[in-house]
């Protein structure tokens, strides 16, 4: 082999190594990828902003006989997801007097006499987070930052809100209540709604 060809050669496969070994990426990509997304400061940012304004939130007893009379309207009016389908979430808040403690939920009767089942045990999904019409779908680029969201928020509610309320309700007392309750447009139930809670008071 002459000098000239391994000359050749060489040149061949340094060039081959450095055009593996050298991309380019967008500057916004490598600065996205640099930011990463913290989901549990997000949900305590929007859990507090849900403690303190809940002027979009109506009485379940008022979105009961809203659904009733206008369903469609009652549902584009107040419902509110990220996703698209028959499930919409809505805000509430209110009062009610306990009729029932079991394991897994506190059972109200509102002032027109509806039953709302508070979720005491299993407190999932993302109720909480699409009902507080808060997070813009356009602001994320995957999912998974959108369900560690609600994650993270049902995390506040399971370990802050839930121990203490849990430990002193008693049958009969009232309840001062802010949460989340998801409905079926296409099958919709208005016996027993469950709510996922926000904020409870009991009214001494």
């Amino acid at each position: 082999m002459t000098k000239g060809i391994k000359y050749s050669i060489w040149v061949i496969v340094i060039a081959f190594i450095g055009y593996n070994s050298v991309y380019f990426k967008k500057l916004s990509e490598v600065k996205a990828a640099s930011e990463k997304f913290n989901a549990v400061d997000y949900a305590q940012r929007l859990y507090a902003a849900l403690t303190t304004s809940s002027e979009k939130a109506i009485t379940p007893d008022q979105l009961i006989n809203e659904l009733r009379s206008d369903k469609a309207k009652a549902f584009n009016q107040y419902g509110k997801a990220l996703a698209i389908g028959s499930t919409r979430y809505f805000m509430v808040k209110g009062s009610g007097v306990v009729k029932a403690i079991t394991e897994n939920e506190v059972v109200l009767s509102t002032a027109n006499k509806n039953e709302l089942h508070i979720a005491t045990e299993f407190v999932f999904g993302n109720a909480i987070r699409d009902a507080s019409a808060q997070v813009n779908l356009n602001d994320f680029t995957n999912t998974a930052d959108l369900n560690n969201i609600s994650s993270e928020v049902n995390k506040i509610i399971r370990n802050k809100v839930l121990p203490p309320f849990k430990s002193t309700v008693k049958t009969g007392d009232a309840v001062a209540f802010t949460g989340a309750v998801g409905l079926n447009r296409e099958h919709l139930d208005l016996n027993g709604m469950e709510l996922m809670p926000i904020n409870l008071n009991i009214v001494k």
